[in-house]
Formats: C-alpha cells, structure tokens, sequence
C-alpha cells in the first residue's frame, strides 16, 4: 500500500515540475502587472515572494537528478540564481513596510530585473542550441530585452505593467514551447 502512494507522489510530483512552470511564470507577471496598477495589493505580491521562494527550493530539490545536462542544467542554474533574487523582494516588501531596515527599492529592482533578465539568458542559451522551437526561445529571450527596457523607460504604472506584460508573454512562449516539445531539446555541447 506505502508503494502505491509512494509511486503516486512521484507521478504526480513529475507532472507539475514538468507543467507547473508553464501555468506559475504566467500567473507570476499577471499578478505583478496587476500590483503596479493597484488591482492587487503589495501584500499579495509579497506573499506570492514567499510561495515562489518555497516553490523554486522545492522544485531544485525535486528535480535534483534530472536537470544535470543540455539546457536543463542551465535552467537548473537560472533556477538557483532566481532563489535569491526572489528573496531580494521579499527582504524589500519586509523593508518597505518597516519590517527590516534597509533600502526597499533596489532589492525590488533585483527582483523584478532578475526575473526578467535571468529567464532571458536561459531563452537564449536554450535557443542557441536547441534541436526543436529554437526560434520561439530566441523570440522570448528578445522580448525579455525589450520590455525590461519597457519598464525601465516607463513613465507611469500602465506603462510599467505593459513592459511586465511584454516579459510575461515572452517567458510564456518560451516556457509553453518546453513543456509542448517535452523539454529544452538541445544539442550536447563540449561546456556540457
């Protein structure tokens, strides 16, 4: 009996590492976008810090023996560099509302540039070398680039969310190409 629910866990566990991340990446921009206009609140946003710090540990963990080569392991990179950029926003929701003293601004400015310029990097590298939609991911990796700009250059919250909305559809499509296609498929390179 433990078996069977111990094979399920693992079944279950396997399908939402592997389409989890195509429902979260989306959700995650929606509800930052919706922040910056005021349709969501700050706390909403900061717990959501919270679950994805949680969920990017969990996902590492899980995925530990499976993300070892090819653009896996660069996702697997992406994905531990990203832990920290996410706490960088947590640590500046706790500072904005005085919860710590340091400087709220730039570790939301990590946060928010991190998720958009790490991604980025994986879409290009996964583009560069991948076997199946290499011109979707260097697609997305393009738009990471423009709305980040976007968002740098915007000068009201519409603005600001429309440049998250770029990095979300761009990040959408690189994702969703991964998860049709069954993963990144790339050729193996001698830095493997």
């Amino acid at each position: 009996m433990f078996t069977f629910y111990a094979d399920t866990v693992t079944v279950v566990s396997r399908i939402l590492r592997a389409n989890g991340p195509a429902l979260l990446v989306p959700a995650a921009w929606l509800v930052a976008a919706a922040t910056v206009v005021g349709v969501v609140s700050e706390h909403a946003l900061f717990v959501a810090h919270v679950v994805m710090s949680v969920l990017l540990v969990a996902f590492l963990v899980g995925s530990r023996g499976e993300m070892v080569a090819g653009a896996l392991r660069v996702w697997k990179v992406i994905i531990l560099l990203g832990t920290p950029v996410t706490l960088a926003g947590v640590t500046g929701f706790l500072a904005r509302s005085g919860v710590v003293a340091v400087p709220a601004t730039p570790l939301l400015a990590i946060a928010v540039y991190g998720w958009i310029l790490l991604p980025a990097v994986g879409l290009a590298l996964t583009g560069r070398r991948a076997q199946q939609a290499a011109s979707v991911y260097l697609i997305g990796a393009g738009g990471c680039v423009v709305g980040a700009v976007a968002v740098a250059l915007a000068g009201s919250p519409t603005a600001v969310a429309a440049g998250l909305g770029v990095v979300g559809l761009s990040q959408t499509i690189g994702i969703l190409a991964a998860t049709v296609t069954g993963s990144p498929s790339v050729s193996p390179t001698a830095a493997d």
